[in-house]
Protein backbone atom coordinates (compact mmCIF):
# COMPACT_ATOMS: atom_id res chain seq x y z
CA UNK A 1 0.00 0.00 0.00
CA UNK A 2 1.54 3.32 -1.09
CA UNK A 3 1.57 6.44 1.08
CA UNK A 4 -1.14 8.14 -1.01
CA UNK A 5 -3.62 5.29 -0.43
CA UNK A 6 -5.43 3.94 2.60
CA UNK A 7 -6.81 0.48 3.27
CA UNK A 8 -10.36 0.65 4.62
CA UNK A 9 -12.79 -2.00 5.78
CA UNK A 10 -16.44 -2.18 4.73
CA UNK A 11 -19.23 -4.54 5.76
CA UNK A 12 -17.62 -5.19 9.12
CA UNK A 13 -14.24 -5.88 7.51
CA UNK A 14 -15.63 -8.35 4.99
CA UNK A 15 -14.33 -6.08 2.22
CA UNK A 16 -10.90 -4.46 2.17
CA UNK A 17 -10.76 -1.40 -0.05
CA UNK A 18 -7.82 0.69 -1.25
CA UNK A 19 -8.76 4.29 -1.92
CA UNK A 20 -6.98 7.65 -2.20
CA UNK A 21 -5.95 9.22 1.08
CA UNK A 22 -6.98 12.63 -0.30
CA UNK A 23 -9.92 13.56 -2.50
CA UNK A 24 -13.30 11.84 -2.61
CA UNK A 25 -13.55 8.80 -0.33
CA UNK A 26 -16.36 6.26 -0.27
CA UNK A 27 -18.35 5.86 2.94
CA UNK A 28 -21.76 4.83 4.22
CA UNK A 29 -23.63 6.26 1.22
CA UNK A 30 -22.07 3.63 -1.06
CA UNK A 31 -23.01 0.79 1.29
CA UNK A 32 -26.58 2.01 1.75
CA UNK A 33 -27.03 2.44 -2.00
CA UNK A 34 -25.80 -1.09 -2.72
CA UNK A 35 -28.13 -2.50 -0.07
CA UNK A 36 -31.14 -1.00 -1.86
CA UNK A 37 -30.43 -2.47 -5.32
CA UNK A 38 -32.96 -5.32 -5.80
CA UNK A 39 -30.62 -7.57 -7.78
CA UNK A 40 -30.89 -11.36 -7.76
CA UNK A 41 -28.54 -14.19 -8.62
CA UNK A 42 -27.83 -14.38 -12.34
CA UNK A 43 -28.80 -10.79 -13.15
CA UNK A 44 -26.65 -8.10 -14.77
CA UNK A 45 -26.12 -4.79 -13.00
CA UNK A 46 -24.52 -1.48 -13.97
CA UNK A 47 -23.12 1.22 -11.69
CA UNK A 48 -22.61 4.72 -13.06
CA UNK A 49 -19.77 6.68 -11.46
CA UNK A 50 -18.30 3.71 -9.62
CA UNK A 51 -15.26 5.36 -7.99
CA UNK A 52 -13.01 2.77 -6.33
CA UNK A 53 -15.79 0.19 -6.56
CA UNK A 54 -17.18 0.13 -3.01
CA UNK A 55 -20.89 0.05 -3.91
CA UNK A 56 -20.48 -2.57 -6.63
CA UNK A 57 -18.36 -4.79 -4.39
CA UNK A 58 -20.83 -4.42 -1.50
CA UNK A 59 -23.59 -5.55 -3.87
CA UNK A 60 -21.51 -8.50 -5.05
CA UNK A 61 -20.81 -9.47 -1.43
CA UNK A 62 -24.58 -9.64 -0.80
CA UNK A 63 -25.73 -11.28 -4.03
CA UNK A 64 -22.74 -13.36 -5.07
CA UNK A 65 -23.66 -14.82 -8.45
CA UNK A 66 -24.35 -11.71 -10.52
CA UNK A 67 -22.49 -9.71 -13.16
CA UNK A 68 -21.66 -6.12 -12.27
CA UNK A 69 -20.03 -3.49 -14.48
CA UNK A 70 -18.98 -0.09 -13.17
CA UNK A 71 -18.29 2.99 -15.29
CA UNK A 72 -15.94 5.64 -13.88
CA UNK A 73 -14.55 8.74 -15.58
CA UNK A 74 -11.27 8.79 -13.62
CA UNK A 75 -8.92 6.11 -15.04
CA UNK A 76 -6.83 6.03 -11.86
CA UNK A 77 -9.93 5.11 -9.85
CA UNK A 78 -10.81 2.45 -12.43
CA UNK A 79 -7.41 0.86 -11.86
CA UNK A 80 -7.96 0.95 -8.10
CA UNK A 81 -11.49 -0.46 -8.46
CA UNK A 82 -10.36 -3.41 -10.56
CA UNK A 83 -7.55 -3.99 -8.06
CA UNK A 84 -10.10 -3.97 -5.23
CA UNK A 85 -12.26 -6.48 -7.07
CA UNK A 86 -9.28 -8.81 -7.46
CA UNK A 87 -8.11 -8.23 -3.89
CA UNK A 88 -11.53 -9.31 -2.60
CA UNK A 89 -11.80 -12.29 -4.94
CA UNK A 90 -14.64 -10.76 -6.98
CA UNK A 91 -12.92 -9.99 -10.28
CA UNK A 92 -14.77 -12.79 -12.09
CA UNK A 93 -18.12 -11.12 -11.55
CA UNK A 94 -17.25 -7.41 -11.05
CA UNK A 95 -15.40 -5.31 -13.64
CA UNK A 96 -14.81 -1.57 -14.04
CA UNK A 97 -14.27 0.44 -17.22
CA UNK A 98 -13.24 4.03 -17.89
CA UNK A 99 -15.80 6.37 -19.43
CA UNK A 100 -18.31 9.17 -18.95
CA UNK A 101 -21.40 7.80 -17.20
CA UNK A 102 -23.64 9.91 -19.43
CA UNK A 103 -22.13 8.77 -22.73
CA UNK A 104 -20.47 5.35 -22.45
CA UNK A 105 -22.52 2.50 -23.89
CA UNK A 106 -21.45 -0.80 -22.27
CA UNK A 107 -21.38 -3.81 -24.59
CA UNK A 108 -23.83 -5.79 -22.46
CA UNK A 109 -26.57 -3.14 -22.21
CA UNK A 110 -29.40 -3.12 -21.30
CA UNK A 111 -29.16 -4.20 -17.65
CA UNK A 112 -31.54 -5.68 -15.11
CA UNK A 113 -30.59 -2.93 -12.66
CA UNK A 114 -28.71 0.38 -12.85
CA UNK A 115 -27.61 2.35 -9.80
CA UNK A 116 -25.57 5.46 -9.07
CA UNK A 117 -24.45 8.04 -6.54
CA UNK A 118 -24.21 11.19 -8.67
CA UNK A 119 -22.26 14.39 -7.98
CA UNK A 120 -24.56 15.91 -5.37
CA UNK A 121 -23.42 19.55 -5.38
CA UNK A 122 -24.47 21.84 -8.28
CA UNK A 123 -21.78 23.63 -10.27
CA UNK A 124 -22.36 26.83 -8.28
CA UNK A 125 -21.63 24.99 -5.03
CA UNK A 126 -18.44 25.22 -3.00
CA UNK A 127 -15.35 24.17 -4.94
CA UNK A 128 -13.21 21.52 -3.26
CA UNK A 129 -9.47 22.09 -3.01
CA UNK A 130 -9.03 18.53 -4.28
CA UNK A 131 -9.62 18.30 -8.04
CA UNK A 132 -10.59 14.62 -7.75
CA UNK A 133 -13.10 15.28 -4.97
CA UNK A 134 -14.51 18.26 -6.84
CA UNK A 135 -15.08 16.12 -9.94
CA UNK A 136 -16.82 13.45 -7.87
CA UNK A 137 -19.10 15.74 -5.87
CA UNK A 138 -19.86 18.78 -8.05
CA UNK A 139 -21.25 18.89 -11.58
CA UNK A 140 -23.59 20.87 -13.80
CA UNK A 141 -26.94 21.78 -12.28
CA UNK A 142 -28.69 19.23 -14.51
CA UNK A 143 -26.29 16.38 -13.66
CA UNK A 144 -28.76 14.35 -11.59
CA UNK A 145 -31.40 14.59 -14.30
CA UNK A 146 -28.98 13.64 -17.07
CA UNK A 147 -27.55 10.72 -15.08
CA UNK A 148 -31.08 9.53 -14.34
CA UNK A 149 -32.11 9.73 -17.99
CA UNK A 150 -29.06 7.71 -18.98
CA UNK A 151 -29.74 5.12 -16.28
CA UNK A 152 -33.33 4.71 -17.49
CA UNK A 153 -32.08 4.21 -21.06
CA UNK A 154 -29.66 1.49 -19.93
CA UNK A 155 -32.19 -0.42 -17.82
CA UNK A 156 -34.30 -3.22 -19.27
CA UNK A 157 -38.10 -2.93 -19.37
CA UNK A 158 -39.16 -3.96 -15.88
CA UNK A 159 -35.69 -3.21 -14.54
CA UNK A 160 -34.83 -0.83 -11.75
CA UNK A 161 -32.87 2.40 -11.35
CA UNK A 162 -31.66 3.14 -7.81
CA UNK A 163 -29.94 6.32 -6.65
CA UNK A 164 -28.87 8.00 -3.41
CA UNK A 165 -29.32 11.78 -3.34
CA UNK A 166 -29.17 14.79 -1.12
CA UNK A 167 -32.74 15.15 0.15
CA UNK A 168 -33.02 18.69 -1.20
CA UNK A 169 -32.26 17.45 -4.74
CA UNK A 170 -34.99 14.82 -4.94
CA UNK A 171 -36.98 16.88 -7.42
CA UNK A 172 -34.06 16.78 -9.86
CA UNK A 173 -34.68 13.03 -10.17
CA UNK A 174 -38.47 13.17 -10.04
CA UNK A 175 -38.55 15.71 -12.87
CA UNK A 176 -37.23 13.06 -15.28
CA UNK A 177 -38.88 9.96 -13.80
CA UNK A 178 -41.87 10.65 -16.03
CA UNK A 179 -44.37 7.84 -16.39
CA UNK A 180 -42.60 5.35 -14.12
CA UNK A 181 -43.30 4.32 -10.55
CA UNK A 182 -40.91 5.70 -7.92
CA UNK A 183 -40.29 4.83 -4.26
CA UNK A 184 -38.46 7.20 -1.91
CA UNK A 185 -36.78 6.09 1.32
CA UNK A 186 -35.67 9.02 3.53
CA UNK A 187 -32.45 8.34 5.46
CA UNK A 188 -32.56 9.98 8.89
CA UNK A 189 -29.22 10.83 10.54
CA UNK A 190 -30.86 10.02 13.90
CA UNK A 191 -34.30 9.08 15.15
CA UNK A 192 -36.62 12.08 14.81
CA UNK A 193 -34.29 14.14 12.61
CA UNK A 194 -35.03 15.37 9.10
CA UNK A 195 -33.43 13.39 6.27
CA UNK A 196 -30.23 14.63 4.67
CA UNK A 197 -30.15 11.81 2.10
CA UNK A 198 -32.82 9.83 0.29
CA UNK A 199 -32.66 6.60 -1.65
CA UNK A 200 -34.89 6.65 -4.70
CA UNK A 201 -35.86 3.69 -6.85
CA UNK A 202 -37.65 3.67 -10.19
CA UNK A 203 -39.14 0.65 -11.95
CA UNK A 204 -39.02 0.99 -15.71
CA UNK A 205 -42.47 0.18 -17.05
CA UNK A 206 -44.27 0.34 -13.72
CA UNK A 207 -47.27 2.65 -13.80
CA UNK A 208 -46.52 6.15 -12.55
CA UNK A 209 -46.93 6.54 -8.80
CA UNK A 210 -44.85 8.09 -6.03
CA UNK A 211 -44.51 6.21 -2.74
CA UNK A 212 -42.64 7.72 0.21
CA UNK A 213 -41.68 5.24 2.90
CA UNK A 214 -41.23 5.93 6.59
CA UNK A 215 -37.77 7.24 7.34
CA UNK A 216 -34.87 4.84 7.98
CA UNK A 217 -32.93 6.10 11.03
CA UNK A 218 -29.19 5.49 11.05
CA UNK A 219 -28.54 6.36 14.71
CA UNK A 220 -30.41 6.38 18.01
CA UNK A 221 -28.89 8.09 21.04
CA UNK A 222 -25.56 8.27 19.24
CA UNK A 223 -25.39 4.58 18.35
CA UNK A 224 -26.20 2.83 15.06
CA UNK A 225 -29.73 1.49 14.94
CA UNK A 226 -30.25 -2.25 14.59
CA UNK A 227 -31.37 -1.76 10.99
CA UNK A 228 -28.39 0.41 10.07
CA UNK A 229 -25.95 -2.01 11.70
CA UNK A 230 -27.46 -4.91 9.75
CA UNK A 231 -26.93 -3.05 6.47
CA UNK A 232 -23.58 -1.39 7.14
CA UNK A 233 -21.83 -4.26 8.92
CA UNK A 234 -23.63 -7.43 7.84
CA UNK A 235 -24.59 -6.76 4.19
CA UNK A 236 -28.34 -6.91 4.82
CA UNK A 237 -30.66 -5.77 2.05
CA UNK A 238 -32.53 -2.48 2.32
CA UNK A 239 -35.76 -3.20 0.45
CA UNK A 240 -37.91 -0.38 -0.87
CA UNK A 241 -41.56 -1.33 -0.47
CA UNK A 242 -43.84 -0.44 -3.35
CA UNK A 243 -47.11 -0.36 -1.40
Amino acid sequence: MTADLTEDGFLGGRLRIAQPRLGFRAGHDAVLLAAAVPAKSGERVLELGSGVGVASLCLAARIGDCEIIGIEIDPELVTLANGNAKWNGMDRCVHFIAGDARETNPDSAPFDHVFFNPPFHPDNGQVSRSAARDRATRDTNDAIGSWAQRAIQLAKPGGSVTVILRADRLDDFLNVSGKFGVVVLPLLPSVGEAPKRVIVQLRKGERAALTTMAGFPLHDDGRPTHGADAVLRHAAALPLNRT
